[in-house]
């Protein structure tokens, strides 16, 4: 009985056995395999994982590049479909070109009070306002002789009327376009001609500064013409001279002209920085260069001006024509070379148009260049240390006597 169990006993730990070794080389192989698998996996995973991220990026930059392109090409379409449609705007609505040649809504320096002229550095100024048509006012300056400069403080009015009966000469200047009475470069230019003796009487006109109404040719020319004969009923038989700068200077040429249609001349007319005609001018302007080449330029922007009633032909004014006689005083031309705004150019035309002309045959005319080294521009010739002697020649000798 021992006997019989003992191997019975024996053949079940031998199956035990077998049975474990069995279990545990299944297990040992199932987690190998598993690892296998994982590490393929890993395997497989890790190059992949860069690729899928370069991709991206690459797609990403291509977006950023198309959408910045997008929007470039976008903005060149507004640009250039702007750039097409002024000339239309224009032409459509010719107040506009009006609006860009006065510039009247240009007020610098903006944040001065015009009535106040002593503000800037004109203690010798008056500021009072003159009614040349009914609902139209402007506002004038009065800057007598720095020698004076004393003797007027505190004074009134009727101090700096009766002052122009005084025995020194008198400019009556007509400035140009944008900006006001009060604008630096025209200040300084008050201070130069009051030290050298003379009266300086300067105004806005309409629409310009703290004047009231709307501005056009004829009403620009019809308030210089105002203001000369209210100069001329207060100063006697003292000479009155007309300095008309860059757009002002086609007022002067107006006024001179209707000065002398009634042969009250004046004594002398300076001309700063001028033009032939506003057309040329318009045409010579920086502003124009982007269109210059614009097929049908003169149709979309230069017809305009002339349909808006702006001339200021100062070509014209200069020399005889049937509804003028002539102009019967000296003319007096300053232009720098540098000039970015009227070229030099369009004044040496206007010089070599009026010098030979019948007008001007009693009367010395001149014309002066500054070199365009001396950086004088547009507005800054009154810098030039020989400004009192070119003025003191001019005017000293602006009795008839035909001198070129």
């Amino acid at each position: 009985m021992r006997k019989r169990t003992e191997p019975v006993a024996l053949e079940h730990e031998r199956c035990a056995a077998s049975g474990s070794s069995s279990s545990g080389s299944a297990a040992e192989a199932l987690d190998a395999d598993c690892r296998l698998k994982q590490n393929l996996r890993l395997a497989g995973k890790g190059p992949a994982e860069p690729r899928c991220a370069a991709d991206a990026g690459m797609k990403r930059a291509l977006g950023r590049r198309k959408g910045l392109w997008f929007r470039l090409r976008k903005i060149l379409l507004c640009v250039l479909g702007l750039y097409v449609a002024i000339p239309f705007l224009i032409k459509l609505c010719p107040g506009i070109q009006a609006k860009l040649i006065f510039l009247n809504f240009v007020r610098v320096p903006y944040f001065i009070d015009l009535k106040k002229p002593q503000d800037q550095g004109l203690n010798h100024t008056c500021n009072y306002y003159l009614q040349p048509e009914e609902d139209v006012t402007i506002g004038v300056w009065h800057t007598v002789p720095a020698v004076w400069w004393k003797d007027a403080q505190g004074k009134d009015q009727m101090w700096y009327e009766d002052a122009l009966a005084s025995s020194c000469p008198i400019i009556l200047y007509l400035h140009g376009n944008a900006g006001t009475r009060g604008g630096d470069h025209r200040v300084e230019l008050y201070k130069v001609l009051s030290s050298l003796g003379y009266h300086v009487v300067t105004f806005d006109y309409r629409g310009w500064g703290d004047s009231v109404g709307t501005p056009s040719e004829r009403g620009m020319t019809y308030d210089a013409l105002h203001v000369f004969d209210w100069i001329k009923a207060r100063s006697g038989d003292n000479p009155v001279y007309i300095w008309g700068h860059s757009l002002g200077t086609g007022v002067a040429t107006n006024l001179v002209r209707r000065l002398c249609e009634r042969e009250t001349p004046p004594d002398a007319l300076i001309l700063e920085s001028p033009f032939t005609n506003i057309r040329e001018e318009a045409k010579s302007h920086p502003f124009s260069v982007i269109y210059r080449y614009f097929p049908g330029f003169d149709w979309f922007f230069l017809d305009p001006i002339t349909s808006s009633g702006i001339k200021f032909a100062n070509d014209e004014n200069s020399i005889c024509s049937h509804s003028v006689k002539h102009i019967s005083c000296s003319l007096l031309i300053l232009h720098a070379e540098d000039d970015p705004v009227v070229p030099f150019q369009l004044g040496r035309k206007l010089y070599n148009i009026a010098a030979p002309s019948r007008s001007f045959r009693d009367f010395k005319v001149q014309f002066i260049p500054f070199h365009s080294d001396l950086g004088y521009r547009h507005k800054y010739i009154y810098k030039s240390p020989e400004l009192p002697r070119i003025l003191r020649e001019f005017l000293g000798k602006s009795e008839p006597g035909r001198q070129h």
